[in-house]
């Protein structure tokens, strides 16, 4: 009698609470599914038992994640938590006064909730994490949240209200204001004393009007959210920082990875200056880290991967909203079109701001979903071995260019502002782009505004099926 041979997939890399494998556990894991495919293979046919089937399925299905490293890393922590509801994050990426996007989305998609005949009672999110911007959007509702939708509805009108002096102001004296010319080398002079054109004073004394801190920590107490989190980069040490807020007894661990880690402590206004520093713009503010002091900018630099704080605080879905584009204007031109001449100041000075918003949110989303599908594509007891989780991700973001809207609101900006930032030179050809991060004006906000609950409309089927997924 011919001797049968059956090959058994040894499940050896048991996941444990305390345990997040990197890639060089994941290399090992596929190497070992392939060599037990591989020995199946030497087998004569008819001398073969049946194989497992995740021997057959589960190489070219961890190629695949082995690949989407970044991915694997953002999807592996939800699997650690083991939370006892789903729970559904909402991620709110950074760029000045663009962000006025995010209230738009966020009123319509109140609108579409409550317009179900079972609309829900309370807030619809569990972790709230904020770059840049996006940060302060996240934070007010944080403070908002015991509202329920109504939160939404506040965030609007705080933008609906808010105008760029009680942003910014110029870091000039009155006198060096009468002049574009004069204004610009104050500015330039002011530049290198404080690393900043613009002072964010104003801000913090808005912040301090509409955010507050004790509704944050009310909120997490009472478990209407379990976390917010806050992003900023730091000048000190170059690594990108994720600080979280989340009650005492949290059931979340910190992370660490190549450039980017956390860091758990209340948010307090500081972290929302730090976050939205522009750089050049805004000047650096300084946080403690593990009891020593960092100068942070802004939170859009060097953020490779905007989804990963939620995941790691125990996001099974998100809801991601960007204030990108997939095209700039003026970047798309035909050989007939092309300029005679090199970049304007203005074109180099958008170029260089988009560079440090540069939007990875939605090679982040894409990241997430393919893995998510493989996950989804194993067989059942193939996935149970693994230790990763799937996450549903919808992304909204802005379907017109920012940049030309911009540009048709660029007489909206203060005048000092327009008389500085004008003799510098950088409002010209293509000066919209830089413009857009400074114009908190109602013209442009509001356009904003409308353009994200439009967008929102558009996805009305998506978002609904987002919200009724168990």
């Amino acid at each position: 009698m011919l001797e049968t041979h059956t090959i058994t997939f040894k499940k050896r890399y048991r996941l444990r609470s305390d345990y997040a494998p990197e890639k060089p556990q994941l290399q090992s894991f596929l190497i070992d599914a392939k060599q037990q495919k591989s020995k199946l293979a030497r087998i004569p046919e008819r001398q073969r038992g049946q194989p497992d089937s995740a021997v057959l399925a589960l190489a070219p299905a961890l190629t695949t994640l082995h690949n989407a490293a970044m991915g694997i890393n953002t999807v592996i922590q939800a699997n650690l938590l083991h939370p006892t509801r789903p729970v559904t994050a909402l991620v709110l990426m950074g760029g000045g006064a663009r962000t006025a996007y995010q209230a738009g989305v966020l009123r319509a998609l109140a609108s579409i909730l409550l317009a179900q005949s079972d609309p829900p009672g309370n807030f619809p999110f569990k972790v709230l994490v904020g770059t840049s911007a996006g940060a302060i959007n996240a934070t007010c509702l944080a403070s908002f949240a015991s509202h329920g939708l109504d939160a939404f509805e506040k965030l609007a009108q705080f933008w609906a209200e808010l105008r760029s002096c009680a942003v910014y102001e110029l870091n000039a004296p009155s006198w060096a204001r009468v002049n574009r010319y004069v204004a610009a080398w104050s500015l330039t002079r002011q530049a290198q004393v404080n690393g900043a054109i613009l002072d964010n004073q104003p801000m913090l004394n808005s912040l301090k009007r509409i955010v507050e801190l004790d509704k944050i920590e009310e909120a997490l107490q009472t478990r209407l959210i379990d976390a917010l989190a806050v992003t900023a980069s730091s000048y000190t040490s170059g690594v990108h920082w994720t600080f979280c807020h989340t009650k005492d007894d949290n059931p979340f661990r910190g992370w660490s990875r190549p450039g980017r880690r956390s860091e758990f402590q209340p948010i307090t206004l500081e972290h929302l200056l730090a976050s939205s520093a522009i750089p050049f713009l805004f000047p650096s503010t300084s946080l403690m880290i593990s009891g020593k002091k960092e100068y942070f900018g802004d939170g859009s630099m060097r953020q490779v991967s905007p989804l990963s704080p939620a995941i790691h605080l125990g996001a099974q879905k998100i809801l991601a909203i960007g204030v990108g584009q997939p095209e700039r204007a003026g970047f798309s031109l035909s050989n007939t079109d092309a300029p005679s001449r090199g970049p304007t100041l203005g074109r180099i000075a958008g170029h260089t701001m988009a560079s440090v918003f540069h939007d990875t949110l939605q090679a982040d989303v894409e990241q997430t979903n393919r893995v998510t599908q493989t996950l989804r594509d194993l067989p059942r007891d193939a996935a149970s071995a693994l230790p990763f989780s799937s996450v549903d991700v919808l992304a909204i973001q802005p379907t017109q260019s920012l940049d030309a809207l911009a540009q048709k609101h660029i007489g909206e900006l203060p005048p000092d502002t327009r008389k500085a930032l004008g003799g510098l030179g950088i409002l010209r050809g293509g000066g919209g782009t830089l413009a857009s991060y400074l114009l908190f004006e109602p013209g442009f906000t509001q356009a904003l505004m409308t353009m994200g609950e439009n967008d929102a409309y558009a996805k009305k089927t998506e978002l609904l099926a987002f919200f009724a997924q168990p």
